[in-house]
Order: structure tokens, then sequence, then C-alpha cells
């Protein structure tokens, strides 16, 4: 316990939360050749290695997980999202932070549908996670909506 005089002398430290996503709070001047320190919400990287890992205890499955040495130099793994993918070795990707809670030693996810990552095949709904547009409609079926409307308006 410290003294008044100790306190007045040196006050107390408030401690800093702990960064969870360390990739992205780096860059790399390479002029310098040093790091530089700056948050980003995204990184660009290119995967080293594609591969599938199993979960922690209580579940079962095969994840896909991929290697990616990102732009800063630094080396992570991030899970791929989705069912199916077109990633292999030399993929350019875009990472986001997000852990994935029963994958041991994974902490961010790569986005679908941005660079070389495809998006979803055939999703309807959730598209946003998944890089999927929002599917065409056929004129016909947009009038016959369109008339139901004035119908039942008027």
């Amino acid at each position: 316990m410290p003294t008044i005089n100790q306190l007045i002398k040196k006050s107390r430290v408030k401690s800093q939360p702990k960064d969870k996503t360390v990739a992205l709070t780096r860059g790399f001047n390479v002029l310098k050749n040093r790091p530089v320190f700056f948050s980003s919400p995204f990184k660009r990287g290119v995967c080293t290695k594609v591969s599938t890992t199993t979960p922690k205890k209580p579940n079962s499955a095969l994840r896909k997980i991929a290697r990616v040495r990102l732009t800063n130099g630094m080396e992570v793994t991030a899970y791929i999202p989705g069912e199916g993918h077109n990633l292999q070795e030399h993929s350019v990707v875009l990472l986001r932070g997000g852990r994935v809670k029963d994958l041991i030693g994974v902490r961010y996810h790569i986005v679908r549908g941005v660079l070389d990552t495809q998006g979803v095949e055939k999703r309807r709904q959730g598209r946003s996670l998944y890089g999927n547009k929002k599917p065409k409609q056929d004129k016909k079926s947009r009038a016959v909506k369109v008339s139901d409307n004035v119908k039942a308006s008027g």
C-alpha cells in the first residue's frame, strides 16, 4: 500500500487494454525499414497456405483457414467464412479483425467478395458478410408486384 507522499510524487497509472488484433495496428515503412503504429480496419495480404483444421473440444468440423502474409510483413492465420471458397496459395485477400472462438490462434477473418476472394454462391440471406450482390429480379415479376400494390391502395 503506497503512502500519501508516494502517491503525490507519482500517481497511479491507468492500465491500457491490450489490443486483440495486433496485425491491424502495425504498418511498415519500407524506406526507413521500420514499423509504424497506426490502426487500420483492414489489411491486405497474400495467402501462403490454405488448409483445414479441427475446432476445440465440444465442436467437430473441418474449418477452412489460411495463413496470410500481410503488407506489414506479419504472418497471421485467418478464417475463411461461408460455404466453399476459391482461395489457393498466392491469392491476394483482405483481412478484418474478429476471432473464431473454437479455433485456437485464429484472430482474423477474410473478407469475401473483395480482391481474389469470391462471394458465397447462392447466398440469399445475410449476403453482406459473404460478398454477395442482391439478386436481379426479372421485369415481369416486378411489374406484377407494382400493379398489386396499386390495386390494394385504390
